[in-house]
């Protein structure tokens, strides 16, 4: 069991939820001030994605990230900023027995190099890398890595000196982040984030946890999280399974049965929880510390 841990916020993500939620950040100027808040309440990193400000559907464009980035480091409050890479894999076949053409509509797939673009300008000290395809969710929908797309975005983030938090959704992406290492892509230590109970991906139960982190090799820092009602107790789970944590809107939006969550209170419950348990919690310096983070020239 961890005595202290890191708390990562994934603030708002790419999901459907800004229509379910009013609390669900969606402009630039919301998503930095809801992830300046996290900040305030414990959370050690923020993750981000970026939304079309009109539509709240998720969006790649480079100028909102930087925005959301300037914000925050202007904000005065010290917090590790992690951005997605997972943007442009977006896969989705045509229905039934015509899976050709691609839905060219909901399908936004784009080359490495332009997967990893703002993090060119923006230099954040982390970042994501979905390490392998998968089917996700409902429909015709596939989460697209391939080993050569994963292989040249891994370059490009070592290239730029931000660090990758490896996303595992189910055991064979867990191998490759191994084979990725093993070829010198992803510097130690090693950070990765087990992403638990999303369709269909690992399934939130314990045996299929423990199966995962007694996979992850021991000198690596990982964090778990699971989806919806099982968020908080994977909180209070993971510290147990010696890793991290991680919650946020991006994975539930509520705080309890009925009751929409902000950002900022999941991140307090969250510590709540942990500080009731004994386990202390990590700041921003330690964290960099921890993971040996040096922040890139700007």
């Amino acid at each position: 069991m961890r005595s202290k841990v890191f708390i990562t916020c994934a603030v708002t993500g790419a999901g459907d939820t800004t229509g379910k939620s009013e609390h669900v950040p969606i402009t630039p100027t919301q998503i930095a001030d809801s992830a300046v808040d996290a900040a305030k309440a414990g959370a050690a990193i923020v993750h981000c994605h970026v939304r079309d400000p009109k539509t709240g559907a998720p969006a790649r464009d480079s100028a909102m990230y930087r925005e959301v980035v300037d914000r925050i480091r202007g904000s005065g409050v010290d917090v590790v900023i992690n951005l997605t890479a997972g943007h442009g894999g977006d896969l989705v076949f045509g229905a039934g027995e015509t899976p050709l053409p691609l839905d060219a509509a909901a399908t936004d797939l784009v080359g490495p190099e332009e997967r990893v673009d703002h993090l060119k300008l923006c230099l954040p000290e982390v970042c994501t890398l979905d390490c392998g395809s998968m089917n996700f969710g409902e429909g015709d929908y596939v989460m697209t890595n391939t080993p050569a797309m994963l292989r040249q975005m891994a370059k490009r983030m070592q290239e730029l000196g931000v660090k990758p938090e490896i996303e595992v959704f189910d055991t064979g992406h867990l191998a490759f982040a191994k084979q990725l290492v093993a070829e010198g892509l992803i510097d130690d230590p090693v950070m990765i984030q087990l992403c638990m109970g999303i369709p269909w991906g690992a399934p939130n139960d314990m045996h299929t946890l423990a199966a995962m982190v007694a996979n992850v090799p021991s000198d690596w820092v990982y964090s778990g999280f699971s989806i919806g009602r099982m968020q908080m107790p994977y909180a209070a789970i993971m510290p147990v399974f010696g890793g991290n944590v991680r919650v946020g809107l991006e994975d539930n939006i509520y705080l309890s049965r009925g009751v929409k969550a902000t950002n900022a209170q999941l991140v307090e419950r969250a510590v709540q929880v942990l500080e009731g348990m004994g386990v202390g919690i990590l700041g921003p310096d330690e964290t960099r510390s921890a993971l040996k983070l040096e922040t890139p020239v700007r």
